[in-house]
Parts: structure tokens; sequence; C-alpha cells
């Protein structure tokens, strides 16, 4: 069995949101000093999922794979770490720099040269963008059945069983593999990196292919035209009144006139 598991580099989302830079001539986030990227913390519980799944089926393979910059080894190193077997980085723009489409689009390629595989696991969206588009055009563009925001992942009898999380409940889905699932942050938290596989993780293979090896006729579908933060303005008027009454006679009246009530 091989599962493949795609992860993505990203700012860290847990620093202060004083240190989050915009630069707007570019449309891009800037990188601050001394703030290290790191993987998607839904890729990481991905990850999670597919070494779960691996523990009750030693046979099995985990491949991590990421559309990035050279930094993005650093994320594929992580997920050796954490007890995965291979990693491939198909060298392209600055993770979070292709939109959707692209990305899914030159990660389609590179899976179907990793053919054949079982199971694809994807974190439910990235904890940057937030569009949780990636994983449903991959699945369409290699033909797969997919199910999202699963809290936990089963492989039995040639198919999936995934406990999915809908807004009043769980819901049990099984389909045929292979297939592609979306792991959510109800799996739990994912394990971390001990020392023996932190020492083995430097000889396991890691693959790096340019993406126009991969996939020349990626090109933009879409384009932005803006990126930036949004200015929170607040205004503030006292009401006066010489008593409680005639004070609330007068917000009652400013909120009819502007139409809030």
């Amino acid at each position: 069995m091989k599962i493949l598991v795609c992860v993505k580099q990203i700012q860290d989302p847990e620093i202060a949101p004083g240190l989050f830079k915009v630069d707007e001539a570019s449309n891009s986030v800037v990188a601050v000093p001394g703030i290290a990227q790191v993987i998607s913390p839904y890729d990481e519980q991905a990850i999670e999922a597919a070494l779960r799944i691996k523990e009750k089926t030693p046979e099995a393979k985990v491949v991590v794979i990421t559309l990035g910059a050279a930094s993005a080894r650093d994320v594929l190193k992580h997920g050796l770490s954490m007890g995965a077997d291979e990693a491939v980085l198909v060298e392209g723009p600055k993770n979070g720099s292709a939109d959707g489409f692209v990305t899914a689009s030159v990660l389609s390629e590179a899976i179907k040269k990793l053919a054949p595989f079982d199971l694809i696991l994807t974190g439910r969206q990235s904890a940057d963008l937030d569009a949780g588009v990636v994983a449903c055009g991959l699945a369409e563009l290699l033909g797969i059945p997919s199910v999202n925001f699963a809290k936990s992942v089963d492989v039995s009898d040639g198919n999936v069983v995934v406990d999915r999380v809908l807004d009043n409940g769980f819901e049990k889905i099984q389909v045929q593999l292979p297939a592609l699932v979306t792991v959510s942050n109800e799996m739990g938290p994912a394990r971390k990196p001990n020392l023996r596989e932190t020492m083995k993780a430097s000889r396991k293979p890691m693959q790096s292919w340019p993406q126009n090896d991969v996939n020349k006729d990626a090109g933009a579908s879409q384009e932005l035209i803006r990126l930036y933060v949004p200015i929170k303005e607040k205004h503030c008027e006292i009401i006066g009144g010489t008593s409680a009454g005639e004070t609330a006679q007068m917000l009652v009246r400013k909120l009819r006139d502007g139409r809030l009530i």
C-alpha cells in the first residue's frame, strides 16, 4: 500500500499579528526575518493519519510531497522525522504564490509519476490562505473519489472508511481505493518527531523535481488584484440626556435613522 500525503510550507500561524507583514506592491506576504516557516498544522495531522494506518499495515509506505521553493525541504524533513518513508519536492514558486488550480495541476502530474498509489491524504485546508480547494481539485484531476473533513481514517479490504465531521455530528463513509481524504483538526494532535526517527530521516530518500519537468503547461488561472491588511476604524458617539428615559429615546432614534432596527 502506498499513501501519499500532500503538505505545504507556510508562515508560522502562531506569530504575533504585529510581525505579520504584507507587501501591497507585490501582492505578497513578507517573510519575517528570524521567524521560521513551518508545515501547515492540518497537513501535519494528515501525516499523523497516514502513520496510524501504517501502524496497522506495516507494509504500507508513506510518501510526503510538496510544491514550493527549496526551503520547503524543511517541512519534508519534518514529515520524515515523524515517520514517513520518502519525500518528494516539486520545486516551483514560493509556496502560496501559485493559485489553487495551478497547485492542484502540478501536484496531480507529480502524483501520476508516483503511481500506482492507494490513498492520498491532505489537510482540510492550508492554515494561511484557508481556501480548501486544492484537495478537491486534485481528486477531480486524478479522477478519484474524495471525502472531506475526516476525524478518523481506516483502510480495509480495498476500501477507505472515514468518519467525517458535520455541522451537527459525524458521518461514516466508505469509498473504494484509490481515493483522497482531507483530514480535519478533530483527528487530534499529531505526534512529535522522536530522536530515532529524526536520525533516520537524513538517510531516507528525498527526490527533487523541477516544476517544468512535472507540468510545463500550468499557468496562472486567476489574477490576484490586491492583497492587503484591512484598516479597522471605530467611531464613538456619546448620547446625552437629562434622564435614562430620554437617553434611551435618543438611542432608539439614532438606531432607526441608521436603519439598524
